[in-house]
């Protein structure tokens, strides 16, 4: 189907982009010329998480260094959001210390791997990615319940902050058994 979107602002750029994503031929229209030229160049000038990876996938800009940095500035704008709540007390100081530690871990674990090996295979697992799902939504519902905390939605907090510590931890041991299943591989093939 093709759509068209009348301005590039921070709703209608972000809406573009997930019409396209999902098949649409999308056109973007905008006064600002500035503005469209650099979505055509696959930058955002505002913090859309995940948008500039979109634009990068649905432009076919993909670079290594993308590949590897990406990830990180998700992570480090989940574990940031998990340090501010529990700064706040908002989210109990256990989740936040297990999900920083993971993450750091994961971290100085890949640029070892990396600066010591031939591996270069640091995608994520499915469970890295469901973990950060319930992470997201975790985050979310936590903010939701600052202004309207029903029981139900207060129970569904805890419900997915427990999935977030039980996640952070089981996904981090995967992690670790993959990362030594490629450095095997890759020995094996060197």
């Amino acid at each position: 189907m093709r759509l068209t979107v009348i301005g590039c602002g921070h709703l209608g750029a972000t809406h573009a982009a997930c019409m396209a994503e999902l098949g649409h031929e999308v056109l973007g229209v905008d006064i600002d010329a500035d503005k469209v030229a650099l979505l055509r160049a696959g930058r955002a000038w505002f913090l859309e998480p995940d948008l500039d990876g979109l634009l990068a996938r649905l432009l076919h800009q993909r670079t290594l260094m993308g590949q590897y940095l990406d990830p990180i500035a998700d992570k480090l704008m989940l574990s940031t959001l998990f340090i501010v709540l529990t700064h706040v007390g908002k989210v109990p100081l256990r989740v936040t210390v297990l999900v920083f530690s993971r993450d750091l871990g994961i971290v100085l674990l890949g640029s070892l791997i990396y600066l010591t090996t031939n591996v270069r295979d640091f995608r994520p697992s499915l469970l890295g990615k469901a973990n950060t799902l319930v992470q997201i939504f975790a985050v979310t519902i936590v903010m939701v319940c600052q202004v309207y905390a029903p029981p139900m939605l207060q129970e569904t907090r805890h419900i997915l902050l427990d999935g977030t510590m039980v996640l952070t931890v089981a996904s981090a041991a995967h992690y670790a058994w993959l990362m030594s299943q490629r450095m095997r591989e890759t020995s094996q093939h060197a």
